[in-house]
């Protein structure tokens, strides 16, 4: 996909308008109160490896975690980069033999994880190692799944379908915005119906996580814009969640700010170490707050498009937000003053109201930045298609925790408005 961009926002100091920060400087000092009747609050979260370098601590991770066969499942785009070749060596230096599968593709689809379970089973593997985007971890994760339960992976829909001790999976992002690396979620692309399912369950979430920002080096700008976008995304619609807690509010937060102040910079100078390294720990904190927060409206919605038309989630999600957080502040404008503030947008004082559309406004401004198509008809959607989408939507897990309800007609109006 090619994305059409407008000029950067970037000064010639580097700094930001907004802030005159040369990067954001936190969640704005906002408070987090916990949901009202909130008693205890769960936090999932694998071990986390961060830092520039970090890929050479696979191979003592996956042994450590008991392997001697590992699966190393990544795609035929990072089979063409360097990031492959080192960590099948880092693994071999451990004493490892890497079974290497990079069939799947974007959107990973039912039929490419049985493929890929066939692939473990026949080589006796016994821990998953990810190394990709959001497409091969899910897709680790699939296979994960059917290697402990057997069956087909729709059947996995929904919430702890998964009733056995799956293997350890080490997972290695190469994108920043998706959150995979560190989330309970799996989402397939169920081929028979044209959508996507949303698989949800603690025994998903990756025993270990390693981020190393020389990873994101070679991510076509597209696919920078793209995952970007999943990131804010994500810290968004954890921090209006009816699931949110003052632990995930704090890292939703923080990834919102992290976003905003540096994915047009990480872009527009990919070799700046600085942005880079912040856009890595964008995802790795909006990933923390979304597996443990849930999603809302934008997700449960842009998994539809995505499932009927196989486009780039993140794009999607860039598309509806907006108009998502329009809707959604309607009826709870006060949860988007402290991302205003963390978005540069508000002061003390600032009505809700206003914070709400601000942040709605700033979300459609980051999207021109980078390219990312005005309309959903852009993409190839049309008037025919809402309907089915709006329906489907109704049976998406994210949009429970949606902190504005929702029915079919609010549904297709929403996707009308994104047009």
């Amino acid at each position: 996909m090619v994305l059409t961009r407008r000029p950067a926002r970037v000064t010639d100091d580097g700094a930001w308008p907004a802030t005159g920060l040369t990067q954001p400087a936190g969640p704005c000092g906002a408070t987090s109160t916990p949901p009202e009747g909130l008693t205890i609050a769960k936090f999932h979260a694998p071990e986390i490896m961060f830092g520039e370098g970090a890929l050479a601590e696979a191979g003592h991770v996956a042994a450590r975690l008991g392997a001697r066969r590992p699966m190393l499942i990544t795609d035929a785009g990072l089979s063409a980069t360097p990031w492959v070749d080192e960590l099948v060596g880092h693994l071999r230096a451990a004493g490892l033999t890497a079974t290497v599968w990079a069939d799947p593709t974007p959107n990973p689809k039912d039929h490419e994880i049985a493929a890929g379970y066939e692939r473990y089973r026949e080589a006796g593997c016994d821990v998953i190692m990810g190394l990709g985007g959001g497409s091969v971890i899910d897709a680790g994760k699939g296979v994960a799944l059917l290697a402990a339960n057997g069956g087909d992976i729709l059947d996995f829909e929904g919430v702890d379908r998964s009733h056995q001790p799956i293997p350890p999976m080490v997972m290695i992002p190469s994108t920043a915005g998706t959150g995979a690396d560190v989330s309970q979620f799996c989402i397939v692309t169920d081929t028979t119906h044209n959508t996507k399912i949303t698989i949800i369950g603690r025994t998903l979430v990756p025993d270990v996580s390693i981020t190393d920002p020389r990873l994101l080096t070679t991510m076509p700008d597209w696919l920078a814009a793209a995952t970007g976008l999943d990131a804010l995304t994500h810290g968004i619609e954890a921090f209006v969640s009816k699931a949110h807690n003052p632990l995930t509010d704090h890292h939703a937060l923080n990834s919102i700010a992290l976003v905003n102040g540096n994915l047009v910079r990480s872009i527009d100078r990919p070799a700046e170490r600085s942005p880079r390294l912040l856009m890595a720990q964008a995802s790795l904190e909006a990933g923390l707050a979304f597996t443990n927060a849930i999603l809302g409206a934008a997700h449960a919605m842009s998994h539809q498009v995505g499932g009927l038309l196989d486009l780039p989630h993140g794009v999607v999600n860039g598309v509806l937000l907006p108009h998502v957080v329009r809707f959604n502040a309607r009826a709870h404008p006060a949860r988007y003053v402290p991302i205003a503030r963390a978005l540069g947008l508000a002061e003390d004082g600032t009505p809700p109201e206003e914070a709400g559309l601000a942040v709605a406004d700033q979300v459609r401004a980051l999207a021109d930045d980078v390219g990312v198509p005005k309309g959903l008809g852009e993409l190839g959607v049309t008037a025919a298609h809402l309907p089915v989408l709006a329906r489907n939507t109704l049976h998406d897990a994210c949009l429970a925790t949606n902190p504005r309800g929702a029915g079919v007609a609010e549904i297709e109006a929403l996707f009308r408005a994104a047009l």
